[in-house]
């Protein structure tokens, strides 16, 4: 029923009072993929905020959870950092520590991925032959969360912690 009274809101409408709602939905619409792009700018990352999709980095992050992401180039990847990186062949990215690193005597930089609440390393997980993640794959690193249920007692409260 609801979509019929929408319907018959819109057919009551004049031609200028539609052109109105068409115009003001375009704008929040363009408002909105600004701002997307404008963070895209700011944090360097494609995608400045994900969300947690699996129970793999528990109890850091649960499911739902939104990481904060930026991905500066000049900044080094540290072991225990979290990263989020997307392998060729999946389309998902995956929220990941980092485990080890290994640096060539040319400067070029390798690293290990593990999730917290797993039982081995992210080898499984990479394209066949990749044993190491380069930076190329890092979509992002983790700079902030906003994370809902803290624990059972404070269920009722949300939470916003960033690490600037």
């Amino acid at each position: 029923m609801l979509s019929l009274d929408f319907l018959d809101d819109v057919r009551r409408m004049n031609k200028r009072q539609l052109y109105y709602q068409v115009l003001n939905f375009g704008m929040i619409v363009s408002s909105a993929l600004m701002i997307w792009k404008g963070l895209m700018v700011i944090t360097g990352s494609e995608s400045p905020i994900v969300v947690v999709l699996s129970g793999s980095m528990e109890p850091a992050f649960h499911r739902g959870d939104l990481l904060f992401l930026t991905n500066r180039v000049e900044d080094p990847i540290r072991v225990g950092e979290i990263v989020v990186f997307r392998i060729e062949g999946r389309e998902i990215p995956i929220v990941h520590r980092v485990l080890k690193i290994h640096e060539k005597q040319n400067g070029h930089i390798k690293f290990l991925t593990k999730g917290d609440n797993n039982a081995v390393d992210d080898r499984g997980l990479y394209k066949q032959g990749q044993h190491w993640l380069e930076k190329k794959d890092v979509v992002g690193r983790a700079r902030g969360f906003y994370q809902e249920n803290i624990s059972v007692e404070d269920r009722n409260y949300l939470f916003l912690i960033l690490e600037l």
